[in-house]
């Protein structure tokens, strides 16, 4: 009997052993990071600079996979549907995960269908411009604006996405009109702009600010209170006389419902530790990226930033009344 009950315990003490191990072992095999706007864009950036050092910390590849259409909705409703094992999320942001749940009939809850797991940035918009447009700031351009009222056309990145949303800001604010042409993202929308098909875009200084360093496109203006760190010489909205026109789109980690808290902690843990990174911060800071503070950048604090936005973007949005494209 004594060696049965001895048997016995070792048994369950092993088999205990083995459901902890397994508990422990994630991740066994690559992850996927879904980005549901197209390759080379702001979203598409971000989610690389992050692939590598999270990779790191986790010791699993971090694979960037770029489901696209309907102004992120394919791709983030992958995300809503995956297993919530932690093998598949998402870099969402304020377009994905605020702005599309007031402009579209969604197969999902932009709130109760996602595990925020970690807010990585946010980004100020630039009014950026083809380089041939003869207006050397922001008020000699709505001037021309007003002058040409509908001939100019703007780039989006799609119906519902903040370059859309802050194009008709834009036009409320300044009190001029031109026509919005939606693209499947904000990476050729902009190559447009650089080419002279279209005249401008309201465009996040990620995506934009390398290209007016180069001389490729101007910009007039940031919409924010300060001017960006890594281009002082760019006035802020208030300084070139558009007062108050602020708007600034942020970047996050989101997975589906129910992923166990473990996984999320090391996915935060694997995306804080990316943030602290210095050669990640250099580039963050090189694309006019600002990294939250360490206490922003929880899952709490995202999904509270995630309800602040809902709550400020949606009777906006349903006043504008923005609709599919």
């Amino acid at each position: 009997m004594k060696t049965r009950a001895l048997l016995s315990l070792i048994a369950i003490t092993l088999a205990a052993a083995g459901s902890s191990a397994s508990a422990q072992v994630y991740p066994s095999r690559p992850i996927t990071m879904v980005v549901p706007l197209a390759a080379g864009g702001p979203l598409d950036t971000l989610a690389r600079i992050l692939a590598e050092p999270m990779r790191a910390s986790l010791g699993q590849p971090v694979i960037v996979e770029n489901v696209t259409g309907a102004a992120g909705t394919v791709g983030t409703g992958r995300v809503a549907r995956a297993a919530p094992d932690g093998y598949t999320f998402g870099m969402g942001f304020l377009g994905t995960h605020v702005l599309n749940g007031a402009i579209y009939s969604l197969p999902y809850d932009v709130v109760k269908d996602f595990d925020p797991i970690a807010l990585i940035s946010s980004n100020p918009h630039l009014i950026v411009a083809k380089a041939s447009l003869p207006a050397k700031n922001l008020h000699e351009f709505t001037a021309w604006l007003k002058l040409n009222p509908d001939r100019a056309s703007a780039g989006t990145a799609g119906a519902g996405t903040s370059t859309h949303v802050a194009g008709l800001l834009f036009q409320q604010a300044a009190g001029v009109r031109f026509q919005l042409v939606p693209y499947r993202g904000a990476a050729p929308a902009l190559q447009d702009v650089m080419a002279g098909q279209i005249d401008l875009m309201v465009d996040v200084a990620s995506n934009s600010l390398p290209y007016r360093q180069s001389g490729k496109i101007k910009a007039y203006a940031v919409t924010a209170a300060t001017r960006l760190a890594s281009a002082p010489e760019i006035p802020t909205v208030d300084e070139a006389g558009l007062p108050g026109f602020h708007m600034s789109t942020w970047y996050g980690l989101f997975g589906p419902k129910a992923m166990p808290k473990d996984v999320v902690a090391k996915l935060n843990a694997a995306a804080i530790g990316a943030l602290a990174d210095a050669a990640v911060g250099r580039r963050l800071a090189d694309l006019g990226l600002d990294i939250p503070l360490r206490d922003q950048q929880t899952p709490e604090a995202l999904a509270a930033l995630q309800r602040a936005e809902i709550e400020k973007w949606w009777p906006i949005i349903k006043a504008a009344n923005i609709k599919p494209e």
